[in-house]
Order: C-alpha cells, then structure tokens, then sequence
C-alpha cells in the first residue's frame, strides 16, 4: 500500500488489500430503478469497474486469482437508490464484496468416504423405500 494516497481515497477490500479509488473507472448514465419523472433526466445509474491487469495494488498471483474467477475487468453496477451518491456507495460495496470473494485464498478439498454406519443407514432407507414402493403395487395375479 502507497503512502501517498489518503485512506479515504482507497476502497479496502481485505484487511490487507485497499484499492485506490483511482484505479476504478466510475460511470454514470440513466436509470431504469426507481424516480419517477426524476429519474428520466438524471444520470443515478453508476457502474464501477476495476481493471485487474492493469492494477498497480495487487500482486501477480492475486490479479490471476481474480482474472480466474471474475475475467479481466470486474464490474458493479447499482441503481437501486433515487441518489447518484448513494448508488455510489451501493457499486463500490458490491465491487468490494466481488473482489474480497476473488482474492479469498479457497482450502483444498479432502476426499472423505462415509461412515460405515452412514453407509449401513443408507441401505436401510433404501430397502424401507422400495419397501414402500412395493406396497403401492397392484396385487398380481397368478
């Protein structure tokens, strides 16, 4: 992190991780959300985007992370409020929770077999459903 930008003009996504607001491309247009006349002629619709690649903040191995699970420019849009500022507010928030799930280092997954009584359960439920099924049958003749 750079000394040189104030905290306020950051968008921290981990606890580790703040973007600088100059690395997102912030842009207004039309919405289609609530405003009635209002929102006919004011821009309140703000889409933020992030280009990952060319993100001075994020490592090598961080950028891929993100370009593998969100592609190369991730994207936020909001136009819920009736405010320019707070659908704002709303985009950066879900550009902070897209990117904070891209960046989260995921566990490896373990195999695991189930119990031997899980396995003994299962049976038990399957022989009392085809029980059951059995019992719907019409009687056959013979």
């Amino acid at each position: 992190m750079r000394d040189d930008v104030p905290v306020d003009d950051r968008l921290r996504v981990t606890s580790r991780i703040a973007i600088p607001l100059a690395e997102i491309v912030l842009r207004a247009s039309r919405s289609s959300g609530p405003g009635g006349q209002h929102a006919n002629v004011t821009a309140s619709r703000i889409e933020a985007s992030f280009d990952v690649a060319a993100s001075q903040t994020l490592s090598d191995a961080q950028k891929e992370r993100v370009i593998e699970r969100c592609g190369p420019v991730v994207r936020a849009v909001a136009q819920d409020a009736r405010s320019q500022a707070r659908n704002r507010e709303l985009a950066l928030e879900r550009l902070r929770e897209r990117l904070a799930g891209a960046l989260a280092v995921r566990a490896p997954r373990h195999a695991t077999t189930p119990s031997r009584s899980a396995r003994e359960q299962r049976l038990s439920e399957k022989r009392h459903r085809g029980e059951t099924k059995r019992g719907r049958r019409a009687p056959e003749d013979g």
